[in-house]
């Protein structure tokens, strides 16, 4: 009975201890990265069935990433919560994508308010998760911070993400 206890133990911890042998011997190739992805975007709000207010945002964009190898293109959908002069965003589900095909996904959040200047909004307390991706992303974990701000009467505005992932890199 003493024999079959220790083998049960041991067995687990043998195992346990394979799989951390073998994550450290690949531990050399996940590289920790600052991400910074800054851009132009349009958005547009209105009617939107999916939120629980019935009104969210659609945003398409364009701008530059070092860590993504230059130019990239995005899209991205939220919902919208007016309060008093602010607007609540959450939900948001963002993809970048780099002319080769590579993604990243994010959800994100936060809040606009706004300048005092027109119909001139700023970004407030809004940050991103990186959720996913595809290509030499597919493995990517990360987040960080959301700033910019939009025009709201024309939709137009400046997006900037940074922050740190963690990815495979063959």
């Amino acid at each position: 009975m003493f024999t079959s206890t220790l083998r049960a133990i041991a067995r687990p911890a043998a195992a346990a201890l394979l799989l951390a042998a073998s994550a450290t011997a690949s531990a050399g190739n996940w590289v920790v990265a600052p991400l910074e992805v800054e851009g132009v975007l349009v958005e547009a709000v209105g009617s939107a069935e999916r939120c629980p207010s019935k009104f969210g945002g659609t945003i398409s964009g364009r701008g530059e990433s070092a860590l993504m190898g230059g130019k990239v293109v995005f899209i991205a959908t939220d919902c919208i919560t007016p309060v008093g002069p602010l607007f609540n965003f959450n939900g948001g589900k963002f993809i970048v994508m780099t002319t080769s095909g590579d993604q990243i996904y994010a959800n994100y959040s936060g809040q606009f308010v706004p300048t005092g200047v027109g119909a001139n909004y700023v970004f407030s307390g809004a940050t991103f998760q990186v959720t996913g991706g595809t290509g030499k992303f597919a493995r990517i974990t990360g987040g960080g911070s959301l700033s910019g701000g939009e025009d709201m009467s024309t939709g137009t505005g400046n997006i900037k993400l940074v922050g740190k992932v963690l990815y495979y890199k063959d």
